[in-house]
């Protein structure tokens, strides 16, 4: 009797597995990323460089001596919030660049004490 060598079976490469299973995953955050169309490469995009600020009619402003003012008049969050009756509205208020942040956040807690339900912060935003 002839002894024949027994085949092994080969065993499947574990990586081959992996890989595909990278490749469909790429392929799904490249798909989710642009679920958003760009935008037309010939769109110009307008600027606002020459514009003046001007804070919303309903804002209070805050300067950078951390002055409290309302339509050009100088004011303290509780009189404010009883003068407009915004008892639990929304108030917004702009900050100057250079006013210090802890004059800012007590602002916004004496607004809430006073009151307000939600306090906004309007900043400048912008796009490059």
């Amino acid at each position: 009797m002839i002894a024949r060598p027994r085949h092994r079976r080969r065993r499947s490469e574990p990586t081959i597995a992996l890989i595909n299973i990278v490749f469909l995953m790429l392929i799904f955050f490249l798909v989710a990323g642009t679920v958003a169309p760009p935008l037309r490469e010939d769109l110009t995009l307008a600027r606002v460089s020459g514009l003046d600020g001007r804070a919303p009619p309903d804002a209070l402003v805050l300067d950078a001596a951390g002055v409290l003012w309302f339509r050009g008049e100088e004011t303290d969050p509780a009189s404010h919030l009883d003068a407009i009756g915004a008892d639990g509205g929304d108030v917004r208020i702009v900050p100057d660049r250079s006013v210090a942040a802890d004059r800012l956040i007590e602002v916004t807690l004496a607004l809430r004490a006073a009151g307000a339900g939600r306090v906004f912060v309007v900043t400048e935003r912008g796009l490059e």
